[in-house]
């Protein structure tokens, strides 16, 4: 078919269900009905003369045609805002949309600090966070389905651009009353203890296991759970877990726990936000990454 006769607001709905995979959250994302997304995509359907998009229980999954078309939609959708934009923007009145994935500490630890940042000079504009665990961190940065990742290493590739943002190191966390605690945390004490692990962080604490090596010891681990259990299990049990300061704190906002410093140097956490290069100069684009840096410079 020719691209004159096509209706190129049938593309802004194709790339929205794709990102969505659902057309009622597609309606959402573009402030229109439901009824009005499904004509349009029917309408394109018969266009292409393709399903593009077939109904499962998990959601709207692409056919093999609709992934074909996913990449070229998404950049010249991406190139058509940023001529539009030109080269100013303006926080307090954008409507536009951003979409970022974070790892499970930066979603206890900086997502609230950013929003708060955002809502603050952008109160039209919308963020939507995403944990990032299961994502294929460069494939959605390169469709553009992902705008910025905060994440706890860079990802090994040119076309991305990198930086810190949180610098912590690990801790003890146990809860207040711990028998530990009568006296100072030793690499012995923390031996003998039984430990909680964090199923869901994605940490790497093999360098526990490195400590207790000369020993010939090695973590006892006594529970797994994910991240928003921790706090709770924690002060309700004789178990204790590493886990990084700043998300300690967070912790111990909410439950009767204590924080004790390791007793052996251990490597830093850290919190590094990427993107794709092709957003470096673009306004909108650098001003949501000066706005994440700032939000997190005094954690």
């Amino acid at each position: 078919m020719r691209l004159r006769n096509l209706d190129l607001n049938l593309l802004l709905v194709f790339d929205a269900v794709l990102r969505e995979q659902s057309v009622v959250r597609a309606a959402d994302a573009l402030a229109i009905s439901q009824p009005a997304v499904s004509h349009a995509l029917n309408r394109l359907r018969d266009a292409l003369k393709d399903h593009l998009f077939i109904r499962t229980p998990t959601g709207m999954v692409p056919t093999p045609r609709a992934e074909q078309l996913a990449l070229p939609i998404r950049k010249a959708l991406n190139d058509l805002q940023l001529a539009i934009e030109g080269d100013t923007f303006d926080p307090a009145k954008t409507e536009r949309r951003f979409n970022i994935a974070v790892n499970n500490y930066a979603a206890v630890v900086a997502v609230g600090p950013i929003i708060a940042a955002v809502r603050a000079q952008a109160p039209m504009l919308r963020l939507s966070f995403v944990p990032s665990g299961t994502l294929n961190l460069p494939d959605k940065l390169d469709r553009g389905e992902l705008d910025v990742v905060v994440a706890g290493r860079d990802i090994a590739a040119e076309r991305f651009a990198s930086r810190l943002l949180v610098d912590d190191h690990y801790v003890a966390v146990l809860r207040s009353g711990h028998p530990a605690l009568r006296k100072k945390l030793t690499l012995e004490a923390l031996e003998g203890a039984q430990h909680l692990a964090i199923s869901s962080s994605g940490e790497d604490l093999n360098f526990m296991d490195q400590a207790f090596k000369p020993r010939k010891a090695a973590r006892s681990i006594a529970l797994d759970v994910p991240y928003l259990s921790g706090g709770a299990v924690l002060a309700q049990s004789n178990l204790i877990a590493i886990l990084g300061r700043k998300l300690a704190q967070e912790f111990r906002r909410a439950y009767p726990i204590e924080i004790r410093e390791l007793p052996f140097n251990a490597p830093r956490l850290r919190s590094i936000m990427m993107w794709h290069r092709r957003f470096d100069d673009v306004p909108a684009h650098r001003w949501l990454r000066d706005t994440i840096v700032a939000a997190t410079a005094t954690l």
